[in-house]
């Protein structure tokens, strides 16, 4: 488990791992970046509680780097990789146990059940949770067990970590969906199982959620050029809605001003096409029962959707454009990098 300023969620996320009925010897290793809320104290009066808690040190404070060393400060042969924001459900280790021995697989992962506390976080989570918000990968809400592209979190075997290489220290986001990669490469199976369900709490405000995406996406941008047409289409969708609707001003702005007139003004209006469906889309699902119960919800819910495939859009492009070099997600650093309360 990394974990960066996380003081509100980490021990609850620490006591649905121990509470997991496991047949055999089980540890949790924590990775600690340097959190600035107390996290980190709060990390060693939880491990002083329970022996079965190894604490390693993560200065860096990146993801891959942390997850890595956690993997070579493990004992045992399967690795079940946890997050500081999320809840493991009862029964989930024996469930992906099983799964990964029933279905010979080297990763096996589950359902990513957002929730929230606040009508922004619960918007957030639903967002989340439908093929509207982040286009419907099998681990947003998928129902069918198969193999798949990438696993959420993930149970995995060791030897075959070792065989590839760990995390690739050098991606900062998207460092799972690049691992297995390699591990299909290698010819073994990514497996999807639906009966695995793992909370997961979003990020609490609107600044730190548009940080969080314009972060993933400009990593997104970078594996495109890492790997060109090993990604999924479903990646190139928000930066697609992002450019139309730049043509749709640049268009707006030459009709207005009367450069473009009579014909040429009727044809060059096909680039509202596409912004107009997006809103109205936008619209029916936040209006719809995806938007919540009541109007503030459904608010949020329209706020929300926008907020996460524009910042993504414009992260993606940027990072195609350029790469991601040492783009970090500071939401996770709290808003203005300050300490979170």
């Amino acid at each position: 488990m990394p974990v960066l300023n996380e003081r509100a969620y980490l021990a609850r996320a620490v006591a649905t791992v121990l509470a997991q009925d496991v047949d055999g010897p089980m540890e949790l290793i924590l990775a600690l970046g340097p959190s600035t809320d107390g996290t980190t104290a709060l990390a060693r009066e939880i491990a002083h509680a329970d022996d079965r808690i190894v604490l390693v040190d993560n200065p860096a404070a990146d993801i891959p780097v942390g997850l890595n060393l956690a993997i070579r400060a493990g004992r045992y042969p399967t690795i079940v990789r946890v997050d500081a924001h999320s809840e493991l459900e009862a029964g989930y280790t024996t469930r992906a146990l099983a799964t990964l021995d029933r279905v010979r697989a080297a990763n096996v992962g589950g359902v990513m059940r957002a929730d929230g506390r606040t009508p922004f976080q619960r918007a957030v989570a639903r967002a989340y949770n439908s093929p509207v918000g982040l286009g419907g990968g099998a681990y947003h809400g998928g129902t069918q067990e198969g193999e798949a592209e990438s696993a959420y979190l993930g149970v995995m075997r060791r030897s075959v970590l070792d065989e590839v290489g760990l995390f690739d220290e050098s991606i900062r986001r998207g460092e799972d969906w690049e691992l297995n990669l390699r591990i299909r490469r290698a010819g073994y199976r990514v497996w999807f199982d639906p009966a695995l369900a793992v909370t997961y709490w979003p990020r609490e405000s609107w600044s730190r959620l548009a940080r969080q995406f314009r972060a993933t996406g400009r990593w997104r941008g970078e594996l495109v050029r890492r790997f060109g047409r090993g990604n999924s289409v479903r990646f190139f969708a928000p930066p697609a809605l992002l450019v139309a609707i730049a043509l749709s001003v640049v268009v707006g702005v030459l009709q207005a001003t009367g450069v473009l007139a009579g014909w040429w003004a009727v044809a060059a209006s096909v680039v509202y096409l596409p912004v107009a469906a997006y809103v109205l889309l936008v619209a029916a699902w936040a209006i719809g029962p995806g938007g919540g119960s009541g109007w503030r919800d459904k608010l949020w819910t329209a706020a929300v959707l926008p907020t996460m495939h524009l910042s993504w859009g414009a992260g993606f492009l940027a990072g195609v454009a350029a790469g991601a070099h040492d783009t970090v997600d500071t939401s996770r650093l709290g808003d203005r990098n300050t300490p979170l309360p």
